[in-house]
């Protein structure tokens, strides 16, 4: 596969990743792709098996150019990375529904990312096991220290893949309508619709004894707050702590 020299803050370019369409919302931008993939927790996985395509959702985390997703020992999918499998995984988020004047130019505002790589069971049982306090404090920070300690069947009951990012695009679509000149004059409401997810009140489990408060470490996820935000500022708490 050829792959185009690139400036070291970017992805490289191949016939993988390479934008067919619309290239002005796309970026290799190595920032731009890891923005749109700290500010998820939810990814897919796509991967073939005898020829037959599947797509699975997973929780998932970075450190650098290597991305981790994590599940049961007998799981289909992870079996089936564990030696060394091509597979692509892709970020989503839908941030505003755009409505024109032509069924044609209707839209979504979005932000995208695809990656791809060659996902590998992680064997090393120190690398399995810092990988697994990640996968916790990457989203919660430092709360792994005060959990009751995993052990040795949790462990050996969960596989953990890593996947270094090989090549990589994001593309972001953030604007208005975009209807053709003539149809401006067309009669029917246009605009955007802004979609958000956002973080409600936590729930307090029934039996959390008293006296045990919400944790100032989870300050992140404040009622109100976005939680695309949230993510992103834990991300940036993982990676300085």
């Amino acid at each position: 596969m050829t792959v185009t020299d690139h400036d070291p803050t970017s992805f490289p370019v191949s016939g993988r990743n390479r934008l067919r369409r619309l290239h002005t919302r796309g970026s290799f931008d190595r920032a731009a792709v890891y923005a749109v993939l700290d500010a998820a927790m939810l990814c897919h996985v796509a991967y073939a098996i005898d020829g037959q395509p599947y797509c699975t959702p997973t929780l998932h985390w970075r450190e650098g150019d290597r991305l981790y997703w994590h599940g049961s020992s007998a799981s289909r999918m992870l079996r089936h990375l564990a030696g060394g499998t091509p597979a692509c995984l892709t970020v989503s988020h839908l941030d505003g529904l755009v409505l024109a004047r032509s069924g044609f130019n209707h839209s979504a505002n979005y932000r995208s990312a695809m990656c791809f790589g060659t996902a590998r069971i992680l064997d090393d049982p120190d690398e399995k096991a810092a990988a697994l306090r990640a996968v916790v404090d990457r989203l919660y920070p430092d709360r792994t220290a005060s959990l009751r300690t995993v052990t040795a069947q949790e462990i050996k009951a969960t596989m953990v893949i890593g996947m270094d990012i090989e090549e990589a695009s994001a593309k972001v679509r953030a604007a208005g309508v975009g209807d053709d000149e003539e149809d401006y004059a067309h009669p029917v409401w246009a605009g955007v619709i802004p979609v958000k997810t956002v973080l409600g009140a936590a729930e307090p489990c029934v039996r959390l004894d008293a006296g045990i408060g919400f944790p100032p470490d989870l300050a992140s996820f404040a009622p109100g707050r976005r939680l695309d935000e949230a993510l992103l500022e834990t991300q940036r708490l993982y990676e300085d702590s």
